[in-house]
């Protein structure tokens, strides 16, 4: 069983986290790939700031991918996140678990990413355009 996490202010390779995860003995991999998108509760996004205290994120994002290989018979996980500025349609997290059978790789990778929201992790600052009042920072958390 292995585990791959990776903080990056560079580029997040979805081919490579594939390549990284994919194994003879594993049947089923399951891949979540966020995304920064447009929007958020009807406001259009112009970008994301991702920040975090990059020790604590990397000993939180281990924990949860031990927590995911004990509940589920997986082989391997990979975390990347990204920090720093991204726009809109960039690559800030990938989540990637293979495991023999697909239920195992898709409830782990869920967990992961369902776990990796909460706030304890990183930071996160949407920044909106808002038509009336020119831009508008609001700080928000996953």
């Amino acid at each position: 069983m292995s585990i791959e996490i990776k903080l990056s202010m560079s580029t997040l390779n979805v081919q490579q986290c594939v390549d990284w995860v994919t194994s003879p003995d594993c049947g089923g991999i399951d891949v979540f790939i966020g995304t920064v998108r447009n929007a958020t509760k009807g406001k259009a996004v112009m970008r994301l700031e991702f920040e975090a205290y990059d020790k604590m994120a990397i000993a939180e994002m281990e924990k949860l991918a031990k927590q995911a290989l004990d509940k589920w018979p997986v082989h391997k996980i990979l975390i990347h996140h990204r920090t720093g500025v991204l726009q809109v349609g960039e690559i800030p997290v990938i989540i990637a678990v293979a495991a023999a059978h697909r239920d195992a790789a898709f409830d782990a990778c869920r967990y992961i990413i369902d776990s990796l929201k909460k706030p304890c992790l990183s930071g996160k600052r949407k920044y909106l355009r808002m038509a009336k009042y020119g831009w508008l920072h609001i700080p928000d958390y996953y």
